[in-house]
């Protein structure tokens, strides 16, 4: 199975596109899309949707992964990240591709086997668990493979 799997958000979006099944995936594509400060939410908006689209052009995943939104004391970027996730969820679903969401918790212990683990703890998982991991990557990066995990030890069986 492939997947297309999101870390969403409207300044900075992680994205990796893995392959494989359960026990093992290889990473193939990681990325940050990150947008203007400058621009305006709707142009920022269009930035990701078009990223999204052209990734699923190129890549043709089986599914698309992505966060569950969660509430964060900034209503105002709370609100911003919603909107950024509903493009994702439009295109993946334009597409024709199954849609995958998973919360913060499940994304934690499905990568590192406990749901409140840190930041330090899934990137040293991930790095364990996935091949081809880029030395620099950003934590985006990392979650989105993180994301990616999770949707391959949930549904990558028999695919």
């Amino acid at each position: 199975m492939k997947v297309l799997a999101i870390d969403p958000g409207y300044d900075r979006l992680g994205i990796a596109i893995l392959e494989g099944g359960p026990n093992k995936s290889t990473l193939i594509y990681s990325t940050c899309i990150i947008t203007k400060r400058e621009d305006d939410l709707p142009k920022r908006l269009l930035t990701i949707g078009t990223a999204l689209r052209e990734l699923i052009g190129i890549y043709s995943p089986d599914a698309v992964a992505i966060e569950g939104l969660f509430f964060n004391r900034n209503v105002k970027t709370a609100i911003a990240v919603a909107e950024a996730r509903g493009v994702l969820l439009f295109i993946a679903k334009e597409a024709g591709r199954p849609i995958y969401e998973f919360s913060p918790s499940t994304i934690k212990l499905s990568t590192t086997g406990y749901g409140n683990s840190d930041k330090t703890a899934v990137i040293v998982m991930v790095k364990r668990l996935v091949n081809n991991v880029p030395e620099g990557a950003l934590d985006d990066e990392y979650d989105a493979i993180a994301i990616g995990v999770t949707c391959l030890a949930h549904h990558g069986r028999g695919r």
